[in-house]
């Protein structure tokens, strides 16, 4: 029977109120950097892509943690800016930036989130959401009023595993006492999301917009057109 859904955050209940590559741009443009949203998004993107999880071992300690999130987040934002100029002050630049990354307003709940969390919690599912973030996450959920939505909380960072590990998920699990298929997880990204909850014998369902229809099954993985269809998948999916 399924007891518990998990969410993907960023850019599956959560998303930034403007595109990555024009806040970084239109911040940079204050430490003498003057290029295009669209140049920097494409680079953000690839060079994200190619980054390590934002994870690092089981094992240490909380300031040792929030140390090492900053040097990740910091080595991938100086290398998304490789080749587009010289910073007057690189330092000053990446801390405005990671501080209005942690900001709530920042962000915007997804259309469809809340009422979509509200609907299975009102079917007596458990809610958790297992991320690829650092501690920020814990403030912007609160900041937009998610937090007390869900009953576990999972990132990567103090996980010590990123998606797709299955460890990450493993660990979700073993916060709500229940076996892996009695779960299923929901996110954007085939590679991370829907082959790391896979590999960890987790039901899947893929928010995909460009589906050609609003709910589509096959075994245990479902892909979807929009949020508000996560409730049809879940009751379509099989479990024992």
């Amino acid at each position: 029977m399924l007891k518990v859904i998990f969410f993907d955050a960023a850019g599956t209940l959560i998303e930034p109120r403007d595109p990555i590559g024009a806040t970084y741009a239109n911040v940079a443009r204050n430490y003498g950097i003057a290029t295009t949203a669209e140049i920097v998004d494409a680079a953000f993107r690839r060079v994200f892509r190619q980054a390590p999880g934002l994870a690092f071992g089981p094992g240490h300690g909380t300031n040792e943690l929030r140390d090492l999130e900053r040097r990740w987040w910091r080595e991938l934002v100086a290398a998304s800016f490789n080749g587009l100029g010289e910073f007057t002050d690189f330092s000053a630049y990446f801390d405005d930036l990671f501080v209005l990354f942690a900001d709530p307003a920042t962000w915007r709940i997804a259309p469809q989130a809340l009422s979509t969390l509200r609907r299975l919690r009102a079917r007596g599912f458990a809610l958790g959401m297992i991320s690829n973030f650092d501690h920020r996450l814990y403030r912007i959920l609160e900041g937009l009023r998610l937090a007390d939505q869900f009953q576990s909380v999972t990132i990567s960072s103090e996980a010590g595993y990123a998606k797709p590990w299955p460890e990450i998920f493993r660990i979700a699990l073993a916060k709500h006492g229940i076996r892996a298929d009695e779960a299923v997880h929901v996110g954007d990204s085939d590679h991370l999301d829907i082959a790391g909850a896979t590999a960890a014998g987790i039901a899947a369902v893929l928010i995909d917009p460009a589906a050609p229809a609003r709910l589509l099954v096959e075994g245990r993985t479902a892909r979807v057109s929009s949020l508000d269809a996560v409730l049809a998948a879940a009751d379509s999916i099989p479990f024992p």
